[in-house]
């Protein structure tokens, strides 16, 4: 199958899992033996010219700019594969592609400026729920109300107007709470296919020694919940921060002296080191649009999870049973207490649950059979097309 993957990179100064998680699927695809081409626009390339802020929002709002259009049509692909348009590809091109055409939500911007659906400490679903013009009033997107203007525009309409969704043949959440935050938003929930991400795990070389001490791995963001968890984290308790971000120095300022800041950690160096941490807690104030990435890599290094209510992540831990779900009015060292004594037995399991759920031999199986019903798809609404041109009835 010759596959296109078209992807706009975010910028290489903060870590993505998003970026991250193209570069293993087309690596995937391609060790399948399908034929894959990456159609990229990188922000670190396009960043250097100093009109760059000014063509990105005009390229937001009215849609049109910079297409991968001729490359696919002189690679002419089984299947276009979409996981990020966003600032650097216009949207416009997709009405001129006719082949079947599948699109990844990593996140929530088709619906909030911020594509968190969180403020000021809090879920918020003011612009899907049709209050569009919220995020520019609150500045979501920077802390900018002109930021946020261009993204307020594009989705003026709400998310049933939004090319990308509108065009593609299927649509692939990562989430089953993604999935339920889209229905809600009125894309058809025939056309959405949840395809979870996987990683690629190394089984070489042997496991460190357990440390007993508990492992947080997120950027420092408000929506990430690291500096609630540390006002509230046992001084008893041990505790490493892997990560950075713009709220690094008010979490060490809250966090009490058994906590440990490890900073950035490459993420080779984090995979191997996973085992020798007890469990991993999972903070998030915000939906996650998908399962992350750091929550399958500690599956995969059978690491169990203590997760807070309301995320991806909390319906995965509970689902599958690798851990723990909590709330944050609930006092938090008795189920650390807990969890140091039942953890252990866990380990195993979730190593099972990786393997059944998230390797990446499940996932080819999964993202093929996608791509084969976006080619019928395709098929159904050519056929349509071509019945009301020339006046036909067409079975759907």
């Amino acid at each position: 199958m010759k596959i296109a993957i078209v992807h706009s990179f975010y910028a290489s100064g903060q870590p993505s899992g998003e970026n991250v998680a193209v570069h293993d699927q087309v690596s995937a695809l391609r060790a399948a033996g399908h034929d894959v081409r990456l159609f990229a626009a990188h922000t670190d390339e396009l960043v250097r010219d100093p009109l760059y802020p000014l063509r990105a929002a005009a390229r937001v709002a009215s849609g049109r700019g910079h297409n991968p259009l001729a490359g696919l049509r002189a690679y002419a692909p089984d299947v276009v594969h979409v996981h990020n348009l966003f600032p650097n590809f216009g949207r416009s091109w997709l009405r001129e592609w006719h082949g079947p055409l599948v699109a990844t939500l990593h996140n929530f911007r088709p619906l909030c400026a911020a594509a968190t659906l969180y403020r000021a400490g809090a879920e918020c679903t003011r612009c899907p729920d049709g209050e569009r013009w919220a995020g520019t009033r609150h500045g979501c997107y920077r802390g900018s109300r002109v930021a946020t203007l261009p993204l307020s525009w594009a989705g003026r309409r709400g998310a049933t107007a939004d090319p990308l969704l509108a065009r593609a043949d299927r649509i692939i959440v990562l989430s089953a709470l993604s999935r339920r935050t889209y229905e809600r938003a009125g894309v058809p929930p025939e056309r959405l296919a949840l395809v979870p991400n996987f990683v690629r795990v190394s089984r070489e070389g042997s496991s460190p020694a357990q440390s007993g001490r508990w492992l947080v791995a997120a950027r420092l963001r408000a929506e990430k919940g690291v500096l609630e968890l540390l006002r509230k984290w046992p001084e008893t308790q041990p505790l490493d921060v892997v990560g950075d971000g713009e709220l690094l120095t008010a979490c060490k300022d809250a966090a009490p002296s058994s906590v440990r800041f490890l900073g950035h950690l490459d993420r080779n160096d984090l995979r191997s080191r996973m085992p020798s941490w007890r469990g991993l807690i999972f903070p998030s104030r915000w939906y996650e649009g998908a399962v992350p990435l750091v929550y399958i890599e500690g599956l995969a290094a059978g690491l169990p999870v203590i997760a807070f209510e309301g995320s991806a992540v909390a319906e995965a831990v509970r689902e599958n049973g690798t851990g723990f779900v909590t709330r944050w009015d609930e006092p938090l060292y008795p189920l650390l207490a807990e969890a140091a004594s039942t953890f252990p037995d866990l380990r195993e399991h979730c190593r099972q649950v990786y393997a059944a759920h998230f390797a990446e031999s499940t996932w080819t199986t999964r993202i093929c059979g996608t791509y084969e019903e976006a080619g019928r798809a395709a098929d159904r609404r050519t056929a349509v097309a071509a019945g009301v041109a020339t006046g036909e009835a067409v079975d759907s």
